[in-house]
């Protein structure tokens, strides 16, 4: 198996027992990159020198027997939109061109410290939001690999690097982890800290993982999570041994949501998920039905009225200075949300409180509950796809994770999306890691 085909946790194994050397591993993904981006279009800029040198350095440890980690010598990707000691973060935008940070965000520098070697910056739509980048999907280029995160679920898709950060606002990490074939995972709000990342909704910004298996997810998660003193939405709670969850795995209990979900999915997704939630029964998973409460009615109407104020209010200095520089569609975003009246935003952040409320009991009664990740396949085109089956887990801060499940009839991926109740990542893992057992793995796409 050629280096650049390994995932994190086999490549980060190979690192500890001596069988790959890591300026081997980051020297084969290099030219993986070369070979591809000019057609995939996944990096905003590559830290070659950088990359290098710090592999140079890892080996150098690993040869006097020193580990820095668990992910010792490993390169990983970041979003463009998440700050990078040395190494321009420009966003995807004019507005932010030639801005270079002078230290790295909380999850980049807790990777860092477990040996791991960034690669470079993966391109993101304008500040995250729906102004396309001009990455194309590994498994068929004129589709998008959706956004915001398109630049991470492309790189990790056409095996260019084995890891990479993505955020979730709206839908941004698990909807094209599912377009691209990956594991992605929304974790719990505030287990992972968005100090250093730019804000677009401070009370719904998650920092996404996208991989190509859960046990590398569970990896990088369990090196990421963790209260941080200096980011304010940062939670306390404790952070479990999440590989040691993994072995743990059974047959789940699946609460499978029809409602919404399955109404708004096309008639093929309906038809692949049906056919996978069948092979899980078989193979031992309780499936039953769950309702959804009263208050979902108004989830999406109020995720995106909170999206907007606070990216008004987030942007409100920098578009009163350089309107002009933003590209329509946020900087519409940005204008709408400065109408809307204080009480309607605290009415959006009632209902969120409720709905986290309400569907709390339901949670409890599962491992997880499942759906389709998206209504369809990655479509044609620049626009950056449907991300209403993650707008409920964004707004309410409840883990969620996609785990491929089968390919569309012209060859496009899909997910299933198992959500869990807040801070229960391990049952969450636990049961992702059943379901790809049975299911299989996510093929490589043919790029």
């Amino acid at each position: 198996m050629s280096p650049h085909e390994l995932g994190l946790a086999e490549a980060a194994r190979a690192i500890r027992a001596r069988t790959l050397s890591p300026v081997a591993l980051v020297e084969a993904l290099l030219a993986r990159v070369d070979a591809l981006d000019a057609r995939v279009q996944a990096w905003a800029r590559l830290d070659r020198e950088g990359a290098l040198a710090a592999a140079r350095a890892s080996e150098a440890e690993v040869a006097r027997g020193v580990l820095r980690g668990p992910l010792h010598g490993v390169p990983f990707g970041a979003k463009d939109i998440v700050y990078t000691a040395g190494l321009a973060t420009e966003a995807g935008s004019r507005v932010m061109a030639g801005f270079v940070p002078q230290w790295d965000a909380t999850s980049v520098a807790r990777l860092k410290d477990a040996g791991a070697i960034l690669l470079g910056k993966t391109h993101t739509t304008e500040f995250a939001t729906y102004d396309p980048a001009p990455t194309r999907n590994p498994w068929n280029l004129a589709c998008t690999p959706g956004g915001s995160s398109s630049g991470s679920a492309a790189s990790v898709a056409a095996r260019m690097v084995p890891l990479a950060l993505g955020t979730q606002t709206i839908g941004s990490n698990v909807r094209p982890a599912s377009y691209c074939g990956l594991v992605g995972l929304k974790a719990t709000f505030g287990r992972i800290s968005t100090r250093g990342v730019m804000p677009l909704a401070y009370t719904q910004d998650h920092v996404g993982l996208m991989a190509r298996s859960v046990e590398d997810i569970a990896l990088a998660l369990g090196v990421t999570a963790g209260h941080d003193p200096a980011d304010p939405s940062s939670a306390r709670a404790p952070v479990p041994d999440y590989l040691a969850a993994l072995t743990r795995r059974r047959p789940p209990r699946l609460g499978l949501v029809r409602e919404y979900f399955l109404e708004h999915a096309t008639d093929e997704v309906a038809r692949v998920t049906a056919q996978a939630v069948d092979r899980l029964a078989r193979a031992g998973a309780v499936v039953e039905e769950a309702k959804l409460p009263p208050s979902f009615a108004a989830v999406h109407a109020a995720a995106n009225l909170i999206m907007r104020s606070d990216v008004a209010s987030i942007h409100a200095e920098l578009h009163a200075r350089k309107a002009d520089l933003y590209r329509p569609t946020i900087r519409s975003a940005i204008e709408l949300g400065m109408l809307v009246p204080g009480d309607l935003y605290v009415r959006a952040l009632r209902i969120r409180r409720q709905f986290r409320r309400e569907l709390a009991p339901t949670l409890e009664r599962f491992d997880a509950l499942l759906t389709p990740t998206t209504p369809a396949p990655a479509p044609e085109g620049m626009a950056t796809g449907d991300p209403r089956f993650q707008v409920p887990w964004s707004l309410s801060g409840f883990p969620s994770i996609t785990v491929p499940c089968g390919l569309s009839g012209s060859g496009l991926p899909l997910g299933l999306q198992l959500v869990s109740g807040l801070f229960t990542e391990p049952a969450l893992l636990a049961a992702a890691a059943w379901c790809e057992d049975v299911l299989g793995p996510g093929p490589a796409p043919r790029v």
